[in-house]
């Protein structure tokens, strides 16, 4: 795993640099998932909210109860949980948190700063722009099913 250094996340210029996989895995997620849903790719998927009782860990994704999406691609969302929770709690032993339905707008600034997330105009370039783009170069069909695959 990838630990992303405190002062990169702060710094705009730095995180807009970072690989698409780390810059939506460590502080964008909720744009991925925003845009994902927007475009309408899968329409039973809905955004979760991973959220810590402490510590770090927010994580946004999309799901269908079977499989997710996020920065990973696709996978069976059990796996997701299971690879967050491991990852977390190898960080901090009493790590925990609970998985909440999002019922915001994903790609809303005042909607996300409620909430201490960034909104797309708070970053140094587009970062809605950058999701489309990241989503695009998936092969949506292969990989949900490939995913689906594995879960069952």
């Amino acid at each position: 795993m990838y630990i992303l250094a405190p002062w990169k996340k702060e710094d705009p210029a730095v995180r807009w640099k970072l690989p698409d996989r780390i810059f939506f895995g460590y502080g964008a997620c909720h744009i991925l998932a925003g845009v994902f849903l927007r475009q309408g790719i899968n329409s039973s998927f809905k955004a979760f909210w991973i959220k810590p009782s402490q510590h770090p860990g927010n994580h946004i994704f999309v799901s269908d109860g079977q499989i997710a999406f996020d920065y990973h691609g696709y996978s069976a969302v059990d796996r997701l949980k299971n690879h967050h929770w491991k990852v977390w709690t190898h960080q901090y032993s009493d790590w925990d948190a609970q998985i909440e339905t999002v019922d915001y707008n994903l790609l809303d600034t005042s909607d996300l700063n409620q909430r201490n997330m960034r909104g797309p105009d708070q970053y140094a370039g587009d970062p809605v722009a950058r999701a489309e783009s990241f989503i695009q170069r998936i092969n949506h069909k292969v990989a949900a099913d490939r995913a689906r695959t594995l879960a069952i």
